[in-house]
Order: C-alpha cells, then sequence, then structure tokens
C-alpha cells in the first residue's frame, strides 16, 4: 500500500527517469492539511516556479529576458499570483513540464479555485505542460468541471492484502514493541483495512490528446 506521498514520489521518479536529457522537467507540490491555511494557489505555482528555473542548466537569452522584464514589472514587491502565471507561461511554453500535484483535496476550496484558474490560463499558453493530480473521489468533479476537455481521471483502490502487508512491515518497525500484544496487532489487522476508503482519484490533466510522455 502506497500513501498518498509515497504515490506521487512514485509518479515524480518515473517522469523523471523518462525525461532525462529530452529539455523537460518534472516539478511537484504536495498539499498537508496541517498547513492547508499558508498553502495557497500562490505559494504553490511559486515552488514550482522556483523548481522549473534551478533546474534549468541554462535559461535561454530570450526566456531569461523576458524574465527580468516580468520582475521589473514588479518593481520589488512580492510576486503576485498573475506575475507567477506569466512566469510559468513563459518557462513551460519553451519548455514542457510535468506539474505533479498531490493531495489536492487538502487544499482549500477558495485556493482550488484559484489554482484551477491559474492552470487553465498556464495550459492555454503551454500547449506541451502537463498536470498529474491526486486526491479523494470527492474533488474529481470540481476537476473536470473546471478543466473540462482536458482530463481523464483513474479511480485507485488499494487491495485488502496490500493493505495487511503494509501494516505488517509497519508494526515490524514498532520502536516499543512491549506496547503490542497479540490481541492489539489482531484488532489493528482486522479494523484499519476495513477503514481505508475506496479511494482517491488520479487525474491527468492533458492539454492535447496524446499521452504523458509522447
Amino acid at each position: 500500500m502506497l500513501t498518498w506521498y509515497d504515490d506521487s514520489s512514485l509518479v515524480v521518479d518515473w517522469l523523471s527517469d523518462r525525461t532525462k536529457g529530452r529539455n523537460r522537467a518534472v516539478v511537484c507540490f504536495y498539499f498537508d492539511f496541517a498547513a492547508r491555511n499558508e498553502q495557497t494557489a500562490t505559494s504553490m505555482l511559486g515552488s514550482m516556479l522556483k523548481q522549473v528555473i534551478s533546474g534549468m542548466e541554462r535559461v535561454p537569452e530570450d526566456i531569461s529576458r523576458a524574465l527580468q522584464e516580468q520582475k521589473k514589472a514588479v518593481s520589488g514587491r512580492k510576486l503576485q499570483l498573475g506575475d507567477i502565471v506569466k512566469m510559468m507561461q513563459l518557462i513551460t511554453s519553451w519548455q514542457p513540464t510535468f506539474m505533479v500535484i498531490d493531495a489536492l483535496d487538502e487544499c482549500t476550496a477558495l485556493q482550488r479555485c484559484r489554482l484551477f484558474d491559474s492552470l487553465k490560463e498556464i495550459l492555454e499558453k503551454s500547449p506541451d505542460a502537463r498536470i498529474f493530480v491526486t486526491g479523494r473521489p470527492h474533488i474529481s468533479a470540481e476537476i473536470e468541471r473546471r478543466l473540462a476537455g482536458r482530463v481523464k481521471s483513474v479511480s485507485v483502490s488499494p487491495p485488502k492484502d496490500d493493505i495487511i502487508r503494509f501494516l505488517h512491515v509497519r508494526l515490524g518497525e514498532d520502536e516499543t514493541p512491549d506496547a503490542m500484544d497479540g490481541t492489539l496487532e489482531a484488532d489493528i489487522l482486522e479494523k484499519i483495512p476495513g477503514s481505508i476508503p475506496e479511494m482517491c482519484v488520479a487525474a491527468m490533466v492533458l492539454n492535447t490528446q496524446s499521452y504523458i510522455c509522447s
């Protein structure tokens, strides 16, 4: 069984391996419920912008010039969401970029709305941009409504046997084994697998009909 973060890590690793040496960027962001008031559309896209730029061996002159002009327009103030979107449009229109967004359901409804609007703007200017999103099933309809025509969704549900194997591994790593007895372990193995919801949706947002690594 994989946690959301583990699952997205596998996606990022797979994409990174497939895009190595192909002038394509892979960036990611993980929404955390505990930090939902601090994690905004601005901070999320700002993080991705930093990842894209820091991953470039060389920033092309025209892109660098355009970014400098955008920075001048900011005039020393903190980057706003619109500024970040424009910079992302510039970069992703030049360099195909895969954006992995994990646990989108942990983002507040207001920030999701702002994020979807921003992503739509980026996709409109960047025909080679791709977005991979994970979240619980209830956000599926919202994703498809706000990014209509660009989404392919897959429901993911872990087999019960995988959950039990995962629990056995984690119980074996328990740092306080004396606190565990056979009754408690049996109770854990019985109740937790039954409480796992029928899982989340992975939504692949495409700008064209081609697949993610075509």
